[in-house]
């Protein structure tokens, strides 16, 4: 089956993140596009809108006429997805092309000039910056994103002209070895997913298979110092970046009242004066990853600068609810250990006089067996932890594993609580905060927009955050 072939696309699993971004590629191609999802969310609520056929049982009978014809309908699903599923079952037996997302991206990646982003962590932010610089750019890119641009409140951007597409390179289950990047970031090799891949080693080792498939004539972008070996076939340029040192590299940076501007240093060039729309630390380093992608596809220095200083972020990525003198408020998606001791550190760097307090919901059992002890060591830069229970995705509980071993090993300085998640919103009913973060990948996000509304009562916020 080939893309001219498909006109139908079924979706098991629509409302994930990256799922959703590709039915809105398939949708811009005017053909039905259907699906299942588990529980429907503001999400798969837009895409119904959009003109997505969703129901949320799993439900044979509820799949569209125009879905049954094995000839012209494509159906894509995540690793997620049991193979017991109902649905999926019933598409298998009766001989429809089924897929993961992950090879009909690789498809999109053979077809036109990928632009790919892994990583452990920093991915989507770092792809979705580059996105945008690009697509405000005379080079303009289409984007399959992790997250929801704050820019274009979605997670695809479409271009009729450009052959370039920025897509966000998974990990999980060796998915981005579907892929054949033109041009690569590889932004963090930290250990994670070690349910799937066994140990460190073969972590590491999956990235090294992943520099194999980038195509002959493209590039490979890596961050200095990253644990891992890389392997390219002849003709692929190889570069390194960092935050003050690399082939691509910040200088000048300058923190200030809110404000973060810095210099952009690469081999044929500085950019001076460089300004973050979104001012937070991490993102000079990952600023760096995004313009050097950007320049290297011709960006101009004047398109970089103007694409940092227009970048707005990514839902759950470092995003501000509330930002005033009483109270500063925050969600972010950070889950790893590293990704929770990046966005610490920044919210530190940020407000160093502050009282800094934060609720985490850890993601996935196996993760908080492997890494209770660094996450306990990321958050003690903070001064108040409010733990809760382990949001348990796909996975089934674990003897003895729970939010008190991240708990046990917080040092004694921290003031530490263990909450119910049901009980969250009564816990910021009844204590103060100066600057309190909402931290992981589960589904205690769905608690901020009513955590924000407490803290406006609280402190008499009208308006506008600033």
């Amino acid at each position: 089956m080939t893309i001219k072939d498909i006109k139908s696309v079924y979706f098991i699993g629509a409302g994930g993140i990256g799922m959703s971004a590709m039915a809105r590629y398939f949708v811009s191609l005017g053909v039905v596009v259907a699906g299942y999802d588990k529980t429907p969310s503001a999400l798969t609520r837009q895409l119904e809108k959009e003109g997505l056929l969703l129901h949320y049982e799993e439900d044979v009978e509820q799949i569209p006429h125009a879905c049954r014809n094995r000839e012209t309908t494509l159906v894509v699903f995540t690793p997620a997805i049991p193979e017991t599923h109902r649905e999926l079952v019933f598409f298998k037996e009766n001989g429809f092309t089924t897929m993961k997302r992950a090879q009909v991206l690789g498809i999109l990646t053979e077809a036109s000039r990928g632009l790919c982003f892994a990583g452990t962590h920093g991915k989507t932010t770092t792809s979705a910056m580059c996105a945008h610089i690009m697509h405000q750019s005379h080079i303009d890119c289409n984007a399959f994103l992790g997250g929801i641009s704050k820019n274009y409140a979605t997670n695809h951007i479409l271009s009729k002209q450009s052959e370039y597409v920025v897509i966000e390179a998974d990990e999980f289950d060796r998915s981005f070895h579907w892929l054949r990047p033109w041009m690569t970031v590889i932004t963090s090799t930290d250990s994670d997913h070690l349910d799937i891949y066994g140990t460190k080693e073969a972590y590491l080792d999956s990235f090294r298979h992943y520099t194999t498939l980038i195509r002959q004539g493209g590039a490979l972008i890596i961050r200095r110092g990253l644990e891992m070996r890389h392997e390219t076939a002849e003709g692929v340029r190889i570069f390194d970046y960092g935050l003050d040192e690399g082939d691509f590299h910040a200088a000048n940076i300058r923190i200030d009242d809110g404000e973060i501007t810095f210099d952009f240093i690469s081999p044929t060039e500085c950019v001076k004066n460089v300004s973050l729309g979104q001012p937070v630390p991490i993102n000079i380093e990952n600023g760096v990853a995004a313009m050097a992608m950007a320049q290297l596809c011709g960006c101009t220095a004047e398109e970089l600068r103007y694409g940092m200083s227009t970048y707005k972020g990514v839902d759950r990525r470092f995003d501000f609810k509330l930002k005033t003198d009483k109270i500063v408020f925050l969600s972010d998606y950070a889950h790893h250990p590293k990704e929770i001791f990046h966005s610490a550190h920044s919210i530190r760097q940020l407000y160093r006089n502050r009282r800094i307090t934060a609720i985490f919901q850890p993601h996935l059992y196996t993760r908080t067996r492997d890494f209770y002890k660094e996450f306990a060591n990321a958050l003690n830069q903070l001064d108040e932890v409010v733990l809760t229970e382990i949001y348990p995705a796909r996975e089934m509980p674990i003897e003895g594993v729970t939010s008190k071993l991240i708990y046990d090993n917080l040092d004694d300085r921290v003031e530490k609580h263990l909450v119910c998640k049901d009980n969250v919103q009564e816990f910021v009913k009844e204590h103060d905060f100066e600057v309190l973060v909402v931290l992981g990948a589960g589904d205690l996000d769905n608690q901020v927009p009513e955590i924000e509304k407490i803290l406006r009562q609280k402190y008499d916020i009208v308006g506008k955050n600033k």
